[in-house]
């Protein structure tokens, strides 16, 4: 073989990966970033000192391994989790029902691993989150994408039919979904179950609640589901509504058979002592850390009433983000946006722009950047004459 070829050919990347690129939103240092969906506003001194304190004593131990089970760690999620349930449906989650990986991303990875792989599938309806078919080509699982209405909604009938059509082993069901923040219908849950259940091997179905600290009064969490459902899992998050997304915490809920399976696919020790003790930490603070949930609320609503009233199509949401549009350049909006030292995310279906929702100091800059970039002309919707 020739130089030239076997430099070609190096490194030995599977072809199905050549030429891709890595996931990740731009990372740019402008004054308002309002493109990844974090929580505008950190933890307290009080809470700082607490994390701190808690990491000093960990670092006494780093000589030996972490616990590998995280015991103390999925006793305080299962408190955490069981406040959605206790009062609607008089059951507590037990700590065996919960797993933890370094953030949300590993745990469904995770559940790729164990559950999908050659010849199997994963289905979702899009536009959804866009690391999903990354997941499923990460574990050689065949990717299986249905739609979604055009106000982004589910439409139940055709998505049980497409499940039991494709009989996947994971449907991935975020609820509020990313990007466009809709919540699924409370019957959706069992549903979906029912017709994963209904065929060998059969489906789990990951109800995705990333966001699901931020849902509307009056929705429901899947979480309420899990006496009903062995097949169901609820994945969170401490990145979002804890305001911990440097922390690299995700977590879920199941059947103990479930959390058995992921043991296997798992690496060793792999959440560190550091992480353990920053999140257990951060759970000791949880009024704190969500304390500001019901303001982002007020200001997501907000957000909502002031795009419509720019003339702007915009989802009906349940997340701390906002999806709107439908501009006939949307490049040209998220760059004007940029040179007014705003940073927004260019995702979702072609013409949407997504918002996060940050304090009121930052929305009205997002607000007066807007303003100026419509009244530039340089940011037409579609239909309407530049």
């Amino acid at each position: 073989m020739s130089g030239a070829a076997s430099a070609a050919a190096f490194p030995p990347l599977r072809e199905e990966l050549r030429g891709l690129e890595p996931y990740g939103a731009p990372q740019l240092d402008v004054p308002v970033q309002l493109n990844v969906n974090e929580n505008p506003y950190g933890p307290s001194p009080e809470c700082v000192a607490d994390i701190a304190a808690a990491v000093a004593a960990a670092a006494t131990t780093l000589n030996r391994y972490p616990d590998r089970e995280f015991t103390e760690l999925r006793t305080a999620l299962a408190a955490y989790l069981s406040r959605d349930t206790l009062p609607t449906r008089g059951f507590e989650v037990r700590p065996e029902q919960v797993w933890a990986a370094n953030g949300s991303n590993e745990v469904m990875l995770q559940l790729l691993q164990a559950f999908g792989g050659p010849g199997r599938c994963a289905l979702s309806f899009a536009p959804t989150y866009s690391m999903y078919p990354e997941y499923a080509r990460d574990t050689v699982t065949t990717w299986v994408q249905g739609r979604r209405e055009d106000d982004f909604t589910l439409d139940l009938d055709a998505a049980r039919a497409q499940v039991l059509e494709h009989r996947p082993t994971v449907v991935l069901l975020p609820s509020p979904n990313n990007p466009t923040g809709t919540a699924l219908p409370p019957e959706a849950v069992a549903v979906l179950c029912e017709a994963a259940a209904s065929y060998e091997p059969s489906g789990v179905v990951v109800v995705d609640e990333a966001y699901g600290e931020f849902r509307r009064a009056g929705t429901p969490s899947a979480l309420e589901s899990l006496p009903e459902h062995p097949n169901l899992v609820v994945s969170r998050t401490m990145s979002k509504a804890f305001a911990l997304a440097g922390a690299r915490l995700g977590y879920l809920a199941a059947d103990p058979r479930i959390c058995d399976a992921i043991r296997v696919v798992r690496l060793p020790y792999h959440l560190s002592a550091v992480t353990q003790a920053v999140a257990l930490a951060a759970l000791r603070h949880a009024p704190e850390l969500l304390g500001k949930v019901d303001e982002l609320r007020v200001e997501r609503d907000g957000l909502v009433t002031w795009l419509r009233e720019q003339g702007l199509e915009v989802a009906d949401t349940d997340a701390n983000f906002v999806l709107c549009g439908r501009f006939a350049d949307r490049h040209a909006v998220w760059q004007d946006l940029l040179e007014h030292g705003v940073l927004v995310r260019e995702v979702g279906p072609e013409g949407w722009l997504r918002v996060s929702v940050g304090t009121p100091q930052e929305m009205e800059t997002f607000r007066t950047a807007f303003r100026r970039v419509r009244e530039a002309g340089t940011a037409p919707l579609i239909g309407e004459q530049p």
